[in-house]
């Protein structure tokens, strides 16, 4: 299976409680879809490069896995239609890398 990396923030004014239940139900989501090698880290809340939606700081979350492409498809219609995930992206690790090496030769 391929590995992915998401990156995600939530808004700030979210409460401890409801930013570990937001986590939660993006790694159970994973896991339902089949992902293995999941590892979630909480990176706190960060002030932004610019403001998003009216929010100045933001609850940054990344988590790496293992995952059919299909998950990955499931995962962010779920984040695009949440009113807590207020930014979001995925990358493929090794498609970057082998970019760099394409871009160094």
């Amino acid at each position: 299976m391929p590995q992915y990396e998401t990156m995600y923030i939530l808004r700030p004014d979210l409460g401890e409680e409801l930013v570990d239940r937001a986590i939660e139900k993006y790694q159970g989501l994973l896991r339902e879809q089949g992902a293995d090698d999941l590892d979630t880290q909480h990176r706190g809340k960060r002030r932004l490069a610019y403001e998003i939606d009216r929010h100045r700081e933001g609850v940054y979350v990344q988590m790496n896995y293992s995952a059919p492409g299909t998950a990955v498809a499931i995962l962010e219609r779920s984040m695009r239609l949440s009113d807590e995930v207020i930014r979001y992206m995925t990358i493929k690790p090794e498609a970057v890398a082998v970019a760099e090496v394409a871009e160094a030769e």
